[in-house]
């Protein structure tokens, strides 16, 4: 059986089960206009499906927010605020971690918040998607308190509200290799690893985080290679033609629509 096959058979069962399966799409390290942001652009256009775009506050242009401008299936989060690495040598990549006072990183955010304010207007969702999807979990709690509320990382949340008043909505499914040559990971793994993530989240308690919890696709326009441009294309057109998903606007998913 093909790995599509399965993903046609797993939306066939939450259809049986009278259910819609649910997704949302984010692009990551978003900083100016270029021709990689124009094919994602025109991907997201193609297929009618709206894009949460996460945007780097201290490289952000006025040309990116110019060419965003019009685009209204696409809405601005906050990656973190350089996506500056300040771990040890060694250690996993992290900007927003324990190595730096939480007032000097609160401070980061906060002066990042204003500039995508100031570029792209209500077209910016008070969302945090921390660079390398890590963050201290001192930091979380104080997110709320410098105005943000929404919190994305990758791999399935633990609560949908770590804190109260913030929403927490990861992504699941990531289409690179990142540790085998940042090529693409190859249509079975990508395909079965979205229809994994619905099973876990169909086969779920009912009431419980993981169960309502969006599944999410993540991508990284400015490092894509042809074959993941290619499979994002085929997804996206057969996902679109099953009438059981739904395909949510971020602004769906964190609550502030």
């Amino acid at each position: 059986m093909s790995a599509w096959q399965e993903l046609d058979d797993e939306l066939a069962r939450w259809a049986d089960t009278g259910r819609t399966a649910t997704l949302w799409w984010r692009d990551d390290d978003a900083i100016d206009a270029t021709p990689q942001l124009d094919r994602l652009l025109g991907l997201r256009a193609r297929h009618d499906v709206t894009l949460g775009l996460a945007v780097i506050p201290e490289r952000a242009t006025e040309a990116l927010a110019a060419r965003l401008a019009d685009d209204g299936g696409t809405a601005v989060l906050q990656h973190g605020y350089a996506h500056q690495n300040h771990a040890d040598d060694g250690a996993k990549k992290i900007e927003l971690g324990p190595h730096r006072p939480a007032m000097v990183v609160l401070g980061e955010l906060g002066t990042g918040w204003l500039a995508l304010e100031r570029l792209f207007g209500p077209r910016s969702l008070p969302v945090m998607v921390p660079p390398w999807n890590r963050i201290a979990p001192a930091l979380v709690p104080t997110l709320p308190e410098i105005g943000l509320r929404g919190l994305s990382t990758f791999a399935p949340r633990k609560r949908a509200e770590p804190v109260r008043g913030l929403r927490q909505v990861n992504t699941h499914v990531d289409p690179i290799d990142w540790h085998g040559g940042r090529g693409f990971v190859g249509e079975r793994e990508a395909v079965a690893g979205l229809a994994r993530s619905l099973a876990i989240r169909r086969l779920a308690e009912v009431e419980s985080s993981v169960r309502e919890e969006p599944t999410g696709l993540l991508t990284h326009h400015l490092v894509q290679d042809e074959a993941v441009w290619a499979f994002l294309d085929r997804l996206f057109a057969r996902l679109r033609a099953h009438s059981g998903v739904r395909i949510l606007a971020p602004q769906e998913v964190f609550g502030l629509s």
